[in-house]
């Protein structure tokens, strides 16, 4: 079941292997008129949740060897690695062989795996779908020769972040759990801050979540210091996304309590 060309390969571009659509019961296609139909579920039953856990925050170097050492004892159907423009993003999708399987995984949300904290969550079958569409069109790009940049309709899809829209808050994710915020300042350090609006949200227990919300002094401000994803804070790679005033309020809010 090991993927992405085989262990020699690096793992460095999306798996070139075919999912693992046949070799499970929750991926059976009837051959009515009805399309997907989950094998042994007739009218009338609701079939069990499609059993697959995103993960984030995962190391840059991460293969599927180590999600299997990572869920160790789970019985594990397919590994998806998610490549951004030929690039590992830090995430993967992970099929179960049954909703129960995806339940245990879930107790493993935020144990390191090296040393970095994996979270851990619960996602829709069609998220696992579209990623794999993902996966093989872009392989589709380069396998057929083709020369230069992808298309604009293809490369679309790789500047999402790009696409959303920006207020003057940004959300960081994967932060070291001893982060502090002379450190937050210092990562934007040529960006215009305000500085008291540094929030680094902590679970009710008082330890950091690994995130952080920075306010700048306008989104066109928030926007440019998108450049800083995925760059590092001590050993760690750290994400940024578009956040919002309301959500940040939230995390403010949850840490209080």
């Amino acid at each position: 079941m090991l993927g992405s060309g085989g262990v020699s390969d690096g793992y460095e571009v999306g798996s070139k292997r075919p999912r693992m659509m046949d070799s499970n019961p929750y991926f059976a296609v009837s051959s009515g008129t009805s399309g997907f139909q989950p094998y042994n579920y007739g009218g009338g039953y609701q079939p069990p949740a499609f059993p697959v856990a995103r993960l984030r925050g995962l190391p840059f170097n991460c293969t599927d060897i180590d999600i299997f050492k990572f869920f160790a004892g789970l019985d594990i159907v397919d590994v998806l690695l998610v490549n951004k423009n030929g690039r590992f993003s830090g995430e993967a999708f992970v099929v179960f062989a049954g909703p129960m399987q995806v339940e245990f995984a879930l107790h493993r949300d935020r144990q390191n795996m090296g040393r970095r904290y994996v979270e851990v969550f619960r996602c829709k079958r069609q998220d696992y779908y579209n990623a794999v569409a993902t996966e093989v069109n872009y392989e589709g790009i380069y396998d057929n020769d083709y020369q230069g940049s992808p298309p604009p309709s293809k490369s679309k899809r790789f500047s999402d972040k790009d696409q959303m829209e920006y207020t003057e808050i940004l959300k960081m994710r994967g932060l070291p759990f001893s982060v502090k915020k002379s450190e937050i300042l210092d990562f934007f350090g040529e960006f215009k801050v305000v500085e008291d609006r540094v929030h680094i949200a902590c679970r009710p227990d008082g330890k950091s979540t690994g995130e952080a919300y920075v306010e700048f002094v306008s989104a066109e401000e928030a926007k440019k210091a998108m450049c800083k994803d995925k760059m590092t804070i001590g050993s760690r790679y750290v994400e940024l996304f578009p956040s919002t005033p309301d959500e940040a309020r939230r995390a403010e809010s949850r840490s209080r309590q």
